[in-house]
């Protein structure tokens, strides 16, 4: 079960562009591709969020955060998948995975409408049995449901499944479902070192992850 952004993508130069571009509708100074960056991991409302006011968990009025909802909505759909490209190593390491015969999952907190295009202009969809996004389920990560919902899917018991990604929220949800979670040293995680977040391992690239794993009867 792999995360999307920051994993398997790199998707903060549109979701940079698609931020400035709203803050410019509205008037108000753009943000620096690496702010937008740290601000990236738990889904588009929370960036929109930040965006507007420069804080991780403030709140800013409400009748402007739906403004500026619908028009990041429309210029992110506009430019999805325009400079977003997978990280080095990403298609060798779900080439490996498929023939070594792992059933794959991408588990994101995107929200539908973007990440069904964004894989298929990528050519990633191929990969994925299953492809849960941040509206598929009531909840999504941290919450364990997103891989819940997946081990019952593939029939799995959680210990037999894992979890890659590149943030604390994806070891929190690892965490709570019980299941295994390897991790990757690029990605979005808020500025933070990924290991102080405690995964039971760290990866540089997606083609290192085929050897910390092994097929269950």
């Amino acid at each position: 079960m792999i995360d999307l952004d920051g994993t398997l993508i790199h998707t903060a130069p549109d979701l940079a562009t698609a931020a400035n571009r709203m803050l410019v509708d509205l008037g108000r100074p753009v943000r620096a591709m690496a702010t937008v960056e740290a601000w990236i991991g738990n889904g588009v409302p929370r960036l929109v969020k930040r965006a507007l006011t420069g804080e991780m968990e403030a709140e800013p009025d409400a009748v402007l955060f739906e403004q500026a909802y619908a028009l990041f909505r429309k210029h992110y759909a506009a430019c999805v998948s325009q400079q977003s490209r997978p990280f080095p190593g990403v298609i060798e390491g779900l080439d490996q995975l498929k023939n070594l015969g792992f059933d794959l999952a991408c588990i994101t907190n995107k929200a539908q409408v973007f990440t069904d295009p964004l894989l298929s202009d990528l050519r990633l969809q191929q990969y994925f049995g299953l492809v849960l996004s941040g509206d598929s389920l009531p909840r999504k990560k941290p919450d364990p449901l997103p891989l819940q919902h997946a081990c019952a899917h593939f029939g799995i018991d959680p210990q037999h499944g894992v979890l890659v990604g590149d943030s604390q929220s994806d070891v929190q949800a690892a965490r709570a479902a019980q299941m295994p979670v390897i991790c990757v040293t690029y990605g979005y995680n808020h500025g933070h070192d990924i290991r102080e977040s405690g995964p039971d391992a760290v990866i540089d690239s997606l083609a290192d992850l085929p050897r910390y794993l092994r097929r269950c009867p």
